[in-house]
């Protein structure tokens, strides 16, 4: 290649495809998949039918499965290889486009393309109607940042609003073919029965998180001050906030309500 030269940009099929890491073993796959509460009862949705090894445990777990497949050779030879499978809806195109069921329960449990794991959660999560559980295999950093682990997120704050998450199950890189270059690991999505806010409640939380997110609290240009957020915290028998600011989302959502009620 001549130096200074611009290689092309890939274009979405083919990063799909190189972002594509396959789980082969049935024992891992029934494993991981008997984490999941999925009984032959359920509708399940799954995100990249891949070489079919994950859609077949799923038609033998679940009632119905829907998956979504982008390539068409991959489309193919799934079609081919579980075409015995009766309670198995293959459906051939980009799951980003897919509409969702807009009515009933549904799961999801999928293997997911790393590459447009944000896309791929914001469509879930912010569904009409979301599935009642979600689990899905992706790449560590990205799991921790949207369940907090360790530090919580604008991201992790928002969909916890909704959402209880965690990470229940670690992979070995050589778990999958091709083998990663980063750790993968299994994430639950629970929905909440109830909301811990509102829409309209959510839209001014987002708001809130953001402003304080860069300003911080006890400042002129903060929405509350320190002593605040220490009554407010204290009040709701809350850990006060560190030196580094408030770490937990039950502070977050406390503070927010304190914020709303003042103003």
């Amino acid at each position: 290649m001549q130096k200074g030269k611009k290689q092309p940009a890939l274009d979405y099929r083919t990063q799909l495809s190189l972002s594509q890491n396959f789980i082969t073993d049935k024992k891992l796959l029934h494993r991981i998949t008997a984490l999941s509460s999925i009984n032959n009862g359920d509708i399940v949705i799954e995100i990249g039918a891949g070489k079919g090894h994950l859609t077949e445990i799923l038609c033998r777990k679940s009632g119905l499965v829907y998956s979504v497949e982008l390539d068409r050779k991959l489309y193919e030879h799934t079609k081919a290889k579980l075409h015995s499978c009766p309670n198995l809806r293959l459906v051939q195109g980009d799951f980003l486009r897919y509409t969702l069921p807009t009515k009933g329960n549904y799961k999801v449990f999928a293997n997911i393309p790393y590459f447009i794991t944000t896309q791929i959660i914001e469509k879930l999560t912010n569904a009409p109607n979301p599935a009642t559980d979600i689990w899905l295999v992706m790449e560590k950093g990205a799991a921790k940042r949207f369940t907090g682990t360790g530090k919580e997120t604008e991201k992790s704050l928002l969909l916890k609003v909704g959402w209880n998450m965690k990470i229940i199950y670690h992979f070995r890189r050589e778990d999958f073919h091709p083998m990663p270059s980063a750790d993968s690991v299994l994430v639950h999505f629970s929905r909440k029965e109830v909301p811990d806010l509102d829409r309209k409640d959510y839209a001014d939380f987002q708001k809130f998180i953001s402003h304080s997110k860069k300003y911080g609290f006890g400042r002129k240009e903060s929405l509350l001050t320190r002593r605040q957020v220490s009554t407010a915290l204290k009040q709701a028998g809350l850990p006060h906030a560190h030196e580094d600011g408030v770490t937990l989302y039950i502070q977050w959502l406390c503070l927010f309500r304190c914020y709303r009620h003042k103003s």
